[in-house]
């Protein structure tokens, strides 16, 4: 009824509508860090930072939001006597939350462009009020260089856990702790590893400790008991049954094979 009456537009209202969320979100977020028992900015971004860039490489913008109103809230409130300490950690946050958008696989060159233009913005900057909408400005131009990449987040983001079972292999590994590195709910990392490798979970994790365990067959002299273990397996008579059903041998008859082969 305003837009027709021509008493206000769209444009303004929208606006207006941003302004309000925006710190209705921050006073959500005072009420939560009242809740905290923060003592320094560094107990700030110990507790936050993780959750902040584990929400935008699984391209959770409100959840992203949330956590840097309450970041914004508390190094206001260490650091709103010291604005030149409070821009430097502004721009610290920012290179991480780039860095991670980049490895969630957002374009570099589009985040490059990003933040070489938002320094001369930052250095302008005089209220908590405009800090905070040119921080959450840059976290949705973020959010869109991630989704704008078709390839995510089945490449960077599984590359990732990928990496972490391979590190992994000799300890207890969950689907749900790989799903969490790739900060991927359970059941979508399930469906990504499917599609991407033709097996499950239990399949590749398997295969990825059987392929590590010819490794330490042939270039070892590691006892069978010994490569058992470092392949993540608790008990032998399993170990052998697996690597059987994978390899087509046991393991001792494997590991005769290949170094007779190499005589």
């Amino acid at each position: 009824m305003a837009e027709k009456a021509n008493l206000t537009n769209a444009a303004l209202l929208e606006l207006k509508r941003t302004d309000a969320e925006r710190e209705s979100h921050r006073a959500e977020a005072i009420h939560e860090l009242k809740g905290q028992n923060y003592q320094s900015i560094r107990d700030i971004y110990l507790v936050e930072e993780p959750a902040l860039i584990a929400a935008i490489k699984r391209g959770d913008s409100p959840a992203a939001r949330e956590i840097i109103n309450r970041i914004l809230v508390g190094i206001y409130f260490f650091g709103r006597e010291r604005p030149t300490l409070l821009k430097s950690l502004i721009l610290e946050l920012v290179v991480n939350m780039s860095r991670s958008a980049v490895e969630a696989g957002g374009d570099p060159t589009e985040l490059l462009g990003v933040n070489y233009s938002s320094v001369t913005d930052l250095a302008k900057i005089d209220t908590e009020e405009e800090l905070c909408a040119w921080l959450v400005s840059m976290l949705e131009r973020m959010m869109g260089a991630i989704k704008s990449n078709k390839q995510y987040p089945s490449t960077v983001l599984l590359g990732e856990a990928m990496k972490y079972m391979q590190d992994h292999l000799h300890e207890e590994i969950s689907r749900d702790d790989v799903a969490e590195v790739a900060c991927l709910s359970p059941s979508h990392f399930s469906r990504v590893v499917k599609s991407s490798f033709g097996h499950s979970f239990t399949d590749l994790l398997a295969r990825m400790r059987i392929d590590k365990a010819r490794e330490l067959l042939i270039r070892t002299e590691k006892s069978l008991i010994q490569v058992c273990l470092e392949c993540g397996f608790s008990d032998q008579s399993y170990f052998t049954k697996v690597f059987q059903k994978y390899a087509g041998k046991t393991p001792g008859e494997y590991r005769r094979s290949h170094r007779s082969s190499f005589r």
